[in-house]
């Protein structure tokens, strides 16, 4: 087998499991359930991840890859804070609303009895998210004397906490509210009320 076939079966699992994620909320995933979707053995599953937790670890590495690349183009387009701290919300919830079943992970709901180690990652992933804007918000001190009416972590938690929100009530509806839905005025009222 050449490595463009095992890459793409990789990526089927992957893919499959984000699927079932999304189709059957509440439903806890069993590796047998995956393997039929795949259409393969358990045992050819675990060829490509010795576990489960690999499979969601493989989830999670796809989330922030995608997350943390766009948000440096966001940092290298956008000059003002502001719209950086809207386009870095914005991505998020976005890229929520576009993929349900990765959701359930950022939320932690698929994660419920799975090992603490994804916990943890998913932890990590939105703690460098917050980092990211408190950079942002340090940085339109210094460069646009733009200054959070709260202190810039403060800020930076309330923001993503907003953000946050959208993306829990989301899943909570199973999928049928939007959380870019009303965001732009919401984004509105937050920003206004977070900037001197």
């Amino acid at each position: 087998m050449d490595m463009s076939q095992k890459i793409s079966r990789k990526q089927q699992i992957l893919e499959a499991l984000a699927h079932m994620l999304e189709t059957a909320p509440g439903n806890r995933i069993t590796t047998s359930a995956l393997a039929r979707a795949v259409g393969v053995s358990e045992a050819a599953l675990y060829r490509h991840f010795p576990s489960k937790a690999k499979m969601f670890e493989g989830l999670i590495e796809f989330i922030e890859e995608t997350l943390f690349s766009r948000i440096s183009l966001i940092l290298s387009e956008e000059p003002h804070v502001t719209a950086r701290c809207e386009k870095i919300l914005l991505l998020l919830i976005g890229f929520c609303e576009k993929n349900p079943g990765l959701t359930r992970i950022l939320t932690g709901d698929a994660l419920a009895g799975e090992t603490e180690r994804l916990r943890q990652r998913v932890t990590q992933l939105f703690d460098r998210l917050e980092t990211q804007l408190k950079q942002t918000l340090r940085e339109a001190e210094i460069k646009e004397g733009v200054r959070p009416r709260l202190s810039v972590s403060v800020t930076a938690n309330l923001m993503l906490a907003a953000a946050e929100g959208r993306i829990a009530q989301y899943v909570r509806s199973e999928f049928k509210r939007k959380p870019t839905e009303n965001w732009a005025d919401q984004w509105q009222i937050l920003s206004a009320a977070a900037f001197r």
